[in-house]
């Protein structure tokens, strides 16, 4: 039987309503899983019609570009929803938007009706946005808080089609344990909600995986006694990214520094989820003034940045913040150091040059030089505003 990297824990939602902890029993070690990994799908796309709209700036200009070309880019568009004195109350987001196109508005010949085709963001919380009663319509802004004009309504006239069904979750060579044994012995067909949660090749859990309802088993071909079984999620699954994260972690925590170096952009940002949640919380920080080497060799991107971080100031696999405003909380303390504190940064040109480059969304959300530190919530900082911002927390950076 090759080793388990899988395990199933029980899992009660009642007990969880009721403010218990929801996971109550191990049901089995799982030797693999197939169908486990999958990136979200790319946002839905749609066409949209900004009704009554009085175009200015980066709007009026990208409308220009649509009537001659066609269609013309105009990046991340904020809809400021504003109650009837004219107050934003609330905002929502479109993405990657591109302009196609406009037409004299029927209400009022003085304004265009325009249509767009864009992505919903993520960072709306709700489906679509409605105004309060006697509201003049939305304020339009760029990614940078420029005006792009006003629109008295949104309409949505067009949504690509249904995302593609996902497949089931299947573990694959479970020895099953405790009440999960039970019920298959007996030909229990409700066999409830369980967890899954990735362990290392000691047996300690790493991270969780996905959460669904067990639906189905059959015997496994991978030995006598084991079995595969198939669960319906309802939890999303873990990205591609994932998979390599985990194997770098397969034999626990590493213990040789910039084992994340190797990993893409998408992988290091997992490997911060990772670090995060195996972060020894309870531990004492090291004393204010302590001095931290921080190895800038890899740091050719944001989450390497922190990667990185993360390793100079907790050890190999160690986590000190995703982005600035999580920084900003580790400084506070119970993180591992406490400010005053100096930060060595070993090879600083490479992340010099790497991080105030322009990324390519950020060029399209806006016409001015893009940079590439994301400091949480749609927030980004340059190299230099970084070394600003760790100042003014009380850190010491000597770039060496």
């Amino acid at each position: 039987m090759g080793k388990p990297k899988y395990l199933l824990l029980s899992y009660d939602r009642r007990a969880e309503y009721e403010g218990e902890e929801g996971y109550e029993e191990t049901w089995a070690l799982c030797q693999d899983a197939a169908d486990l990994f999958a990136d979200p799908p790319p946002p839905t796309r749609g066409t949209y019609e900004l009704l009554g709209c009085a175009p200015e700036g980066r709007l009026s200009a990208a409308l220009a570009g649509a009537r001659a070309e066609g269609s013309a880019p105009l990046g991340i568009l904020t809809l400021e929803i504003l109650d009837k004195s004219g107050t934003a109350v609330g905002e929502w987001y479109l993405e990657d938007v591109r302009v196609l196109g406009d037409r004299a508005c029927a209400r009022d010949l003085t304004l265009r009706d325009i249509t767009v085709e864009a992505g919903e963001s993520d960072d709306n919380s709700w489906g679509y946005p409605q105004c309060p009663p006697l509201s003049p319509g939305y304020r339009l802004l760029d990614a940078t808080g420029e005006r792009l004009g006003t629109c008295r309504d949104l309409a949505r006239i067009g949504v690509e089609g249904d995302e593609p069904l996902e497949p089931p979750l299947r573990l694959l060579g479970c020895a099953p344990r405790g009440t999960l044994r039970a019920a298959l012995d007996s030909g229990e067909e409700d066999l409830g909600h369980a967890k899954v949660v990735r362990i290392d090749s000691s047996g300690r859990p790493v991270q969780a995986a996905a959460e669904g309802e067990v639906r189905a088993w059959i015997p496994s071909a991978r030995g006598s006694g084991l079995v595969d079984l198939t669960l319906d999620l309802w939890s999303e699954r873990p990205p591609l990214a994932a998979r390599e994260v985990w194997e770098l972690w397969g034999e626990g925590r590493p213990t040789e520094p910039n084992r994340w170096a190797r990993c893409d952009t998408a992988a290091r940002d997992f490997w911060l989820d990772t670090a995060r949640e195996n972060h020894p919380h309870g531990s004492p920080d090291r004393p204010a003034g302590t001095t931290y080497h921080l190895d800038g060799r890899h740091i050719t991107d944001r989450p390497g940045l922190f990667c990185a971080l993360g390793e100079a100031v907790n050890g190999p696999g160690g986590y000190f913040g995703w982005g600035l405003d999580a920084l900003a909380d580790c400084l506070c303390g119970r993180w591992g150091a406490t400010p005053p504190l100096t930060l060595v940064w070993h090879d600083a040109d490479v992340a010099r040059a790497c991080l105030d480059a322009p990324t390519a969304t950020a060029t399209a959300a806006a016409s001015t030089p893009a940079t590439a530190v994301q400091a949480g919530h749609g927030r980004s900082l340059a190299f230099e505003e970084l070394l600003a911002f760790l100042a003014e927390k009380n850190v010491e950076v000597r770039l060496a």
